[in-house]
């Protein structure tokens, strides 16, 4: 969805979940169509796999071909670069990582999610030399980074500044484990909306959804919308591009939940 400031996107995590061809795919749909229909369906992907493994240049030029040309993948980074005691030794593993052929994605290449461990706790050394390894661009591609933290330590007024000062956006989370800190901190915002319920139809309860959809809308216009909790406050800034990725929780919600969020919208 494009405003009259930044671009929303509204997507799921992944496209291939079995509980989902007795809800979301047509009976009988072509398992290796499933790409295609999830695609023409919501407006961005998270892939979860390439936290586990490495992909083919081919593979990431048959996704691209195979998606509308106004959509975007987001990525789970390798689970080598961020899984290890140090951050900021993950230079190698954040190359191998960024030179597997994501490139092939062109246009299509949206942000780069670096999603922490719960147990990860806040060191402010360590991420700064860590955020300091994530280039600015690769193979002629604007790269993105979204840092996903998962301790409370996190909510320090230190590790907003450093993401600010490199243009990594904080993902913003609603779940009822990890903390939220919604400070802006990017040309860009990235959520991750992990509430679904499987007893709501769509997920959300349409009072939530009518609720997620004006916080997006205040994120693509350049505002800190209020409702949400921040670090160091509410941060004005230029229109930005905001993802919404209905990504845990019920999970077998997720796609009903991501279109009426973009129907809303």
């Amino acid at each position: 969805m494009t405003d009259s400031k930044g671009q929303i996107r509204v997507g799921i995590g992944g496209w291939t979940y079995e509980p989902w061809r007795d809800n979301f795919f047509p009976k009988g749909h072509p398992q290796k169509l499933e790409l295609e229909y999830a695609s023409a369906h919501v407006t961005a992907i998270e892939i979860n796999g390439t936290f586990y493994s490495r992909q083919k240049p081919k593979t990431w030029a048959d996704w691209a071909r195979r998606t509308p040309d106004d959509f975007v993948f987001a990525l789970k980074a390798s689970r080598y670069a961020v899984t290890r005691k140090q951050l900021a030794e993950a230079g190698e593993a954040i190359a191998n990582f960024l030179e597997q052929g994501l490139v092939e994605l062109g246009p299509k290449l949206g942000p780069i999610l670096w999603q922490f461990a719960g147990t990860r706790k806040f060191d402010r050394e360590d991420i700064a030399r860590f955020l300091n390894l994530l280039p600015e661009s690769h193979g002629g591609l604007k790269l993105r980074h979204a840092i996903e933290p998962r301790h409370e330590t996190f909510r320090d007024a230190a590790f907003v500044t450093l993401c600010r000062d490199r243009n990594a956006a904080i993902v913003i989370a609603d779940d009822e484990t990890y903390p939220q800190i919604a400070d802006i901190t990017a040309d860009f915002t990235y959520a991750r909306l992990q509430r679904q319920r499987e007893d709501e139809p769509t997920g959300y309860s349409p009072a939530e959804l009518d609720q997620w959809a004006e916080v997006a809308k205040s994120w693509a216009g350049g505002h800190s919308p209020r409702g949400l909790d921040y670090v160091g406050g509410p941060h004005p800034a230029a229109q930005r591009d905001a993802f919404v990725f209905m990504i845990n929780g019920a999970k077998v919600r997720a796609p009903a939940a991501a279109m009426a969020l973009l129907e809303r919208l």
